[in-house]
């Protein structure tokens, strides 16, 4: 199992720390660094920072949106990175849900997420082959563009930059059952939002028969501290935000990724309690032991012994979000 770096994305500003933790995680030998968007700074911007100061880690965005950029557009930052950073480059996509997509980026929601995504995919693959000109009859991404309201002049191109790797990887954050199926199919690897090692029955089905050299990439807050409870607040607040407001009511994929895992009752009342503006009560609503399970909390001892339920699923990659060069160091050496 390897271990990566994730970093996540900015909240009121840059974090000067991140490129620290970045070069630390290169010198400890970790596989890679992550990092994403959400609606503020952006995925590519900051992945580009750490490869100009960095040279052997790779570099991946978990999560690139895919409603913020066409599947063109995206290519072109992978292709783009890729060649900067000597083949480094692995993309990340996902969706999101209707509350950032058509409230943050304007545009609506798919009806069918799993074709959306299957099409955005597709596009981006054919960009990095560069074989022909991008061609598809898509539903969602049509290329040319050929809608009511287009002029019929579109012409199908191919792009003008080589790509380093027509093998570059794509990688797809996935929660629902059919499309983490779907994931295992079209793309190389999967980035789950929580995973338990010891609730792996959840995914059974729909990791059945993965590919060779599929990765499977969940991020897992970790922290070496004495005091379990107290480093759980971050992963708690965490849960919090995405279970309660990361979401509507009637439609969070997060609260039914949670509920999926056995905490049905308690994921409804963390958003009840959220979506009433009682955040801080929604955050200590938040089960300990789902907290526990999903993150690498306390001291040394009690990390090497979790960290082999992880090792002996089908985990390929563990990426961490640490607050400190410590703890990288300390599960760098136990790994």
């Amino acid at each position: 199992m390897r271990l990566g770096l994730a970093l996540g994305y900015w909240g009121r500003g840059p974090d000067a720390a991140h490129l620290e933790l970045a070069r630390a995680a290169e010198d400890l030998g970790y596989a890679s660094v992550w990092t994403a968007e959400a609606w503020g700074s952006d995925a590519f911007t900051p992945l580009t920072w750490i490869a100009a100061h960095t040279s052997r880690i790779r570099l991946g965005t978990a999560i690139a949106q895919m409603a913020a950029r066409s599947p063109t557009a995206t290519a072109m930052h992978a292709l783009t990175l890729d060649h900067l950073s000597g083949g480094r480059m692995m993309l990340g996509l996902g969706l999101s849900g209707p509350q950032v997509v058509e409230g943050w980026y304007g545009r609506p929601f798919p009806a069918s997420p799993l074709t959306a995504t299957r099409e955005y995919v597709d596009v981006v693959r054919q960009v990095l082959r560069r074989q022909a000109p991008v061609e598809l009859d898509g539903r969602f991404h049509p290329h040319p563009y050929r809608g009511p309201d287009a002029t019929g002049l579109g012409k199908a191109l191919k792009p003008i930059t080589h790509p380093l790797r027509a093998s570059l990887p794509v990688l797809l954050g996935a929660e629902g059952p059919r499309n983490i199926a779907q994931t295992t199919r079209i793309a190389d690897g999967w980035l789950p939002l929580y995973w338990s090692p010891t609730r792996t029955g959840v995914y059974e089905a729909a990791l059945d028969g993965l590919p060779e050299g599929f990765v499977i990439a969940p991020m897992a807050r970790a922290r070496v501290c004495d005091d379990v409870a107290e480093g759980l607040l971050p992963v708690k607040a965490m849960l919090g935000f995405y279970i309660g407001g990361m979401g509507a009511a009637a439609r969070n994929f997060h609260a039914d990724l949670m509920a999926r895992m056995g905490y049905e009752e308690e994921a409804r009342h963390i958003q009840r309690l959220f979506l009433q503006g009682r955040k801080e009560e929604a955050v200590m609503a938040v089960p300990d032991a789902f907290a526990d399970e999903i993150s690498l909390i306390g001291p040394r001892e009690r990390i090497a012994e979790r960290l082999e339920a992880w090792r002996a699923g089908p985990v390929t990659d563990l990426l961490v979000t640490a607050p400190d060069p410590h703890t990288l160091r300390v599960l760098a050496e136990l790994n």
